[in-house]
């Protein structure tokens, strides 16, 4: 038995390291918003020590939290190992806004603050505590490499940092005793110890997976239909468009919060999921924006990538990614909305019916026996020639706390890759669905132009289908021969992760 302990980082994980540049940094992060309550201090503040000693309190039970990355030599793959010189104070920070600080001044120390990477020599994760804001409020900012979580570990997270109560008993924090780190020349043998039994592994993993499928050849032809998609998207580049290209190094970042019920009752209506509802409201706001910069929408190839999660029932709590994507063409042509949301609807049925996402999966299972230096590649093309991310998280729809601090919005942020100038996020919480955008600060100067247009897109889609809900059955079938029908959506859309 060995005398040291460490993790080996999944192709995926590793890949969102492969993606980091000078300018393109990969964290995730969200920009909380709470009810001071009980953490409410005389002075108008936080009180700080009681949140940092709460987080503490559960340290033990997020064990990545106290572990850095150590990085194999010649393969130049990482490691998690922990971290002997870990410092809470350095990960926890207390700042505070010019009292009363308003959302515009928040939303600016929150790009400030996404602008900078994390720092690869210690455990890659940061807490801001934001105190000074108007109406008795904190905010929390929280930044997490990518490396480390996707969408539906990070939801699972926010469970442990959280309770769905006020009242919360924080225990005594249990002692911290790194494990021994191994030696540059121990990572190297284990590595070259892995790469001998790499082929009995394969065939043994090839064995498994024909004694579980009932339908060896149909399934295996789905697999290779979805790596040849992803292929062909690789080969056919999108178009270039005034959002897309060289990526700084500073960010803007804004926010919008929308009724969910408002949301799903438009889905109701057209017998549609909430991401049909969601990539469609996009789809109208580029094609706005666009025109205003007076591109013609009709001309381009714009795709945006569609996260997915294939987590399973198994992999609740864990962190690491274990998240799938769906390439899709935005109908940016299509001026009526209600046509946009059927092109969208009809596009995501058919990439569940083909098994799109199968092709990413099977590219990061390759990856876990591909050379180093291939998986940067492998990394670019699972992600496919996209212009824009658009993911969507379903979180708990009921109210959570923090020390009986009560959590009012939950903005997320999606890492911008490089020749990519905007990305959007959404998280649903407690009758809310909370948009986050994360642009380019030269790319995209006028984001909060862009998030208006988000609004009006949506107002468009409601009065569109409050227009058609008038009007005769009849005139509605010979209008709309091709609507999508009325069975009921995934609850939780397409998407579940970043």
């Amino acid at each position: 038995m060995p005398r040291y302990a460490y993790e080996r980082l999944s192709a995926q994980d590793q890949s969102f390291l492969a993606f980091e540049t000078r300018n393109v940094h990969m964290h995730v992060a969200a920009t909380q918003i709470y009810e001071a309550g009980d953490l409410a201090t005389e002075g108008g503040g936080v009180d700080f020590a009681r949140y940092k000693g709460a987080t503490e309190a559960i340290l033990h039970l997020v064990p990545r939290y106290r572990q850095k990355l150590k990085w194999i030599p010649v393969e130049n793959r990482a490691v998690w190992v922990d971290d002997r010189h870990f410092n809470l104070d350095y990960h926890i920070r207390h700042t505070s806004l010019p009292r009363p600080g308003g959302m515009d001044q928040l939303a600016r120390l929150s790009q400030r603050i996404m602008s900078q990477p994390l720092d690869r020599s210690r455990p890659l994760w940061e807490i801001w505590v934001v105190e000074g804001m108007q109406n008795n409020r904190f905010a929390v900012i929280t930044k997490i490499h990518h490396c480390m979580i996707d969408g539906a570990s990070g939801v699972d997270l926010s469970m442990i940092l959280m309770s769905p109560t006020p009242d919360r008993e924080v225990h005594e924090p249990v002692p911290y005793i790194p494990r021994p780190v191994p030696s540059t020349y121990e990572l190297l043998r284990d590595e070259f110890l892995d790469r001998l039994k790499a082929p009995v592994e394969l065939v043994r993993g090839i064995r498994k997976f024909a004694s579980e499928t009932d339908d060896l050849r149909t399934e295996l032809g789905i697999r290779v239909k979805a790596l040849q998609q992803l292929a062909g998207w690789a080969v056919r580049g999108a178009s270039d468009t005034p959002i897309n290209g060289p990526v700084g190094p500073h960010r803007r970042f804004d926010w919008l919060t929308m009724s969910l019920e408002e949301i799903k009752a438009v889905r109701r209506a057209l017998g549609c999921t909430v991401n049909d509802i969601v990539l469609a409201t996009v789809s109208g706001a580029v094609r706005n924006y666009l025109l205003r910069r007076r591109v013609d929408p009709s001309t381009l190839d714009f795709r945006t990538s569609a996260p997915v999660s294939v987590r399973k029932d198994e992999d609740k709590g864990k962190m690491g990614n274990n998240v799938s994507s769906w390439i899709i063409r935005l109908p940016l042509a299509e001026e009526d909305p209600i046509r946009r949301i059927e092109a969208i609807h009809e596009t995501t049925q058919e990439l569940k019916r083909s098994k799109q996402a199968l092709g990413v999966e099977m590219m990061m299972a390759a990856a876990e026996w591909a050379p180093s230096s291939l998986l940067s590649l492998g990394a670019q093309a699972a992600s496919g020639p996209i212009n824009m991310i658009v993911t969507n998280v379903p979180g708990p729809q009921f109210p959570l706390y923090m020390l009986g601090a009560k959590l009012e919005a939950m903005y997320p942020v999606v890492p911008l890759l490089e020749n990519m100038g905007l990305g959007v996020a959404l998280m649903s919480y407690d009758g809310k669905v909370c948009w986050g955008f994360n642009a380019d600060y030269q790319m995209i100067p006028d984001l909060a132009s862009f998030v208006k247009l988000i609004e009006q897109s949506f107002a468009e889609i409601q009065d569109a289908v409050r227009l058609r809900e008038v009007k005769p059955l009849e005139a509605v079938e010979a209008a709309d021969p091709g609507s999508p029908g009325t069975a009921e959506a995934d609850p939780k859309g397409a998407t579940a992760g970043s």
